[in-house]
């Protein structure tokens, strides 16, 4: 057993030994021993564990497929760096701490953007490809319908850690680009009673308070935050209210906690505006309005227990329901017939005519007193479902090589319910769409209500394995098998009938070689894949296209994603001058087949998913710490380049650099647009006595606009933005803080298209007709507010 003690005390400090351990022996004495004939008890002592217990009575929670494994390359967001001055925000520490990632706020609303990760996004927005697992305590958070991630639902106050991880395996369906793992805290986490209050421009107010405490094993968490906000630009009111709360046990060998979460949120993101519209007013919005109602409860239950001295089996078992409603008014190329001029028609982008018919069958009359005309796209959302993560974990030797194992099986499975519907509207002087009440259904199936019942189930086995094979040399293997079930069922015909079933076996592998002064190197290689969406199978018909509002309408095969990714990075610690820190830098290039695109259609307003054939993500990443007294000193750097790798043609109607068939070229090499290729940060902070203060920058270069997939117009431009935040502590745990974003009152946009800018005259802008349109970025705002702590 020496050699067992050796390893123990060459292994990495913590509270949660088992998964994160790694134990350490000289390389060529494992190798020589490791040759002898082991034994049947050799294999159960491996199994039941060879180690001291050292759990005591800290909280173990299963954060995600392997639990702490491939934790040494995360880049790891605590408790202390997501609290803001201002209070708890996940999406704008990721964005200002983490220089891979961006945010796209393409529904013009900064509570439901998409996290941009290495050319990969989450989004709450359905058609957007989804390239990153999002975990929540252990649970999937990518919502079965479209796989689709709402960050608005996430208790910001109730948030104790969210890690970024790199492509692997283990953490299965969508990790094409890596993994969000979120944990929430618990009464030992997050100890005494907190509150906060703001009140900012805009009629902006947020409030939140917490509560935990921990006694004799028990514990006891729950938080709650309420958000208004009137929003800068016309129309575009939000709220949120959030709720949760962790009950838990914790004992030396065994511990369950519970977990429960509420949400709802009502967000009005009215999208892309004209170029030449924003200049005349930077508030106006296009068409509106575009409303999107959620409700979710989730309940998770995570028990585990000790198995022998070194092992344990944990689990995380989630159920949960949500609601979802959206309402989008838009424009429709809708008029009276030329033929007869008392019945509508609806005219396709190649000049086409049809009659508009509605659920009867009947052509629709011209409405009186209505002189244009729009459409007003409703759809519901309901999904039950839940999943369940049970794993094994162990660390000992086998052959004389030291490991730290897990074993794991995770199962999800849901059942939704999707109908949509689009009623003739009326096109108002301030370009809000009001619904006049006939529901349309063309007999070609360009616009038809929608019904439909989706039974989704998901099963992965995986293995992790960290494998010792020197004092200085680690292996890590990962091997996940995935296996999709999708059975559709049309509620009003039988277009959306079919059943779909996917199957992959993804492996992974990574080498660490720790330096001398705590550095180290890495290499691996990792594949991962997706399975197309019931969203994305429902909508594959080039001439049955679905509405951007989530409408499908046919049923053919599409091929699941796979992505093959290598990654080599080193990290490390320094100091000098009396300043300390650490160093991180990394190289990556993951290559997609059978990558999904969302390209338009001949109708306006309709699209439809394909197999575009190969992509390619590569860059770099850099980032620096450095401390000194009460100065702190981020910087950071990303470099992505992502391209298509195959040719294509696709419909790009508002382009201007489209054929007369409104089509476009994409060829290998051209940029995936929406994603820039430079982004920079900076962070400085000053924290001593009562005052604290921080400045952060974050820089972007500009991205290419999505329609544009062949790079031949402008790009929409990169920018440079300033945040500035100060505190001051009042005493008796009473803080007063003042957040400005935006400082300098930079006007940019993160997001860009196209519209159809000279179909509806613009009060604003006589004569416009630029079709380029962006989703402006905030303007300057600020919030004042006080915190309190006992």
């Amino acid at each position: 057993m020496a050699g067992i003690a050796a390893m123990k005390s060459a292994c990495k400090k913590s509270s949660k030994p088992i998964s994160i351990c790694v134990m350490r022996r000289p390389f060529f004495k494992s190798m020589s021993m490791g040759r002898r004939r082991q034994s049947i008890p050799a294999l159960t002592a491996f199994f039941m564990g060879t180690l001291t217990p050292a759990y005591g009575q800290d909280a173990i929670i299963v954060t995600a497929p392997g639990g702490s494994a491939d934790m040494d390359d995360a880049r790891l967001l605590t408790a202390q760096d997501i609290a803001a001055l201002s209070g708890p925000d996940v999406l704008r520490a990721l964005s200002m701490q983490v220089a891979g990632v961006s945010l796209s706020e393409a529904q013009g609303n900064a509570y439901q953007p998409s996290l941009v990760y290495r050319g990969f996004s989450a989004s709450a927005l359905q058609g957007s490809a989804q390239g990153l697992a999002v975990y929540l305590d252990g649970g999937r958070f990518n919502l079965p319908f479209g796989d689709t991630v709402n960050f608005d639902l996430l208790p910001d106050s109730a948030i104790d850690s969210v890690s970024l991880r790199d492509s692997n395996p283990i953490y299965g369906l969508n990790a094409l680009g890596g993994a969000v793992v979120v944990a929430t805290h618990n009464g030992k986490s997050a100890p005494g009673l907190s509150a906060g209050l703001g009140l900012g421009d805009h009629r902006r107010t947020k409030a939140d308070v917490a509560y935990g405490a921990a006694k004799d094993g028990r514990s006891l968490f729950v938080a709650g935050q309420v958000q208004r906000d009137g929003g800068w630009r016309d129309y575009s009111p939000s709220r949120l209210y959030h709720g949760f709360a962790d009950m838990g046990w914790d004992g030396a060998r065994a511990g369950v906690h519970i977990k429960l979460l509420a949400a709802d949120t009502d967000l009005t993101g009215n999208g892309a505006a004209p170029v030449e519209l924003l200049a005349a007013d930077r508030a106006a919005v296009f068409t509106h309005p575009d409303r999107t109602q959620n409700r979710l409860l989730r309940g998770s239950f995570h028990p585990w227990i000790a198995v022998g001295a070194a092992s344990r089996i944990e689990a995380s078992l989630y159920v949960q329901t949500l609601r979802q409603r959206t309402a989008n008014g838009d424009l429709a190329d809708i008029a009276p017939c030329a033929t007869d001029s008392r019945l509508l028609c609806l005219q396709s982008l190649d000049d086409e005519t049809a009659p508009l018919v509605g659920l009867t069958g009947d052509v629709l009359s011209v409405q009186a007193g209505v002189e244009d005309y729009g459409v007003f796209n409703r759809s519901r959302t309901t999904s039950d479902g839940g999943g369940l993560l049970l794993q094994f974990v162990t660390q000992a030797e086998l052959f004389q090589i030291g490991h730290a194992l897990t074993l794991g099986l995770s199962h999800d499975r849901a059942s939704s319910r999707f109908s949509a519907e689009t009623e003739l509207g009326a096109l108002e002087e301030d370009r809000a769409v009001t619904g006049l009440g006939p529901i349309l259904r063309q007999p070609d199936g360009a616009i038809a209500p929608v019904g439909v019942d989706v039974q989704s189930r998901a099963t992965g086995l995986f293995l992790w394995d960290e494998v010792a094979l020197s004092s200085r040399l680690t292996a890590e293997i990962g091997l996940r098998w995935n296996q999709v079930a999708i059975d559709m069922d049309d509620q009003i015909g039988t277009l959306l009938d079919g059943q779909h079933r996917f199957r992959r076996l993804n492996p992974g592998l990574e080498f660490d070689y720790r330096l001398a002064k705590g550095a180290s190197l890495r290499v691996g290689y990792a594949e991962t894949s997706r399975a197309p969406t019931p969203a994305e199978l429902s909508c594959a018909d080039e001439n049955a296209p679905c509405s951007l509002t989530n409408f499908f309408v046919a049923d053919p095969p599409l091929d699941q994603v796979v992505a093959k990714s290598w990654e080599a990075g080193s990290d490390g610690a320094w100091q000098a001058a009396g300043w300390q820190g650490r160093w991180s830098i990394a190289l990556y290039r993951t290559a997609i087949s059978n990558d999904l695109l969302l390209t338009a259609a001949e109708t306006r307003g309709r699209a439809f998913f394909q197999n575009i054939g190969q992509t390619r993500r590569e860059g770099i990443e850099a980032h620096g710490t450095a401390r000194r007294g009460p100065w702190s000193l981020d910087i950071g750097y990303a470099f992505t380049r992502a391209q298509f790798r195959s040719p294509f043609v696709a419909n790009s109607p508002g382009n201007p650099n489209a054929d007369e068939e409104g089509r476009i070229q994409i060829l290998p090499a051209n940029h995936l647009p929406g994603i820039p290729t430079h982004r920079g940060l900076a962070s400085l902070g000053y924290d001593a006595g009562p005052w604290t203060f921080k400045a952060d920058m974050h820089a972007q270069s500009g991205q290419w606009r999505m329609g544009d997939e062949s790079n031949v117009d402008r790009k929409l431009g990169g920018f440079a933005r300033f945040d500035l935040g100060a505190a001051v502590k009042l005493g008796r745990g009473l803080t007063a803080y003042l957040d400005v974003t935006n400082i300098f009152n930079r006007h940019h946009a993160t997001f860009g298209a196209y519209s159809e800018t000279d179909e509806i005259d613009l009060d604003e802008v006589p004569g416009a007709s630029d079709p380029r349109a962006n989703s402006p970025a905030a303007p300057r705002r600020i919030l004042l507010g006080l915190r309190w702590r006992r």
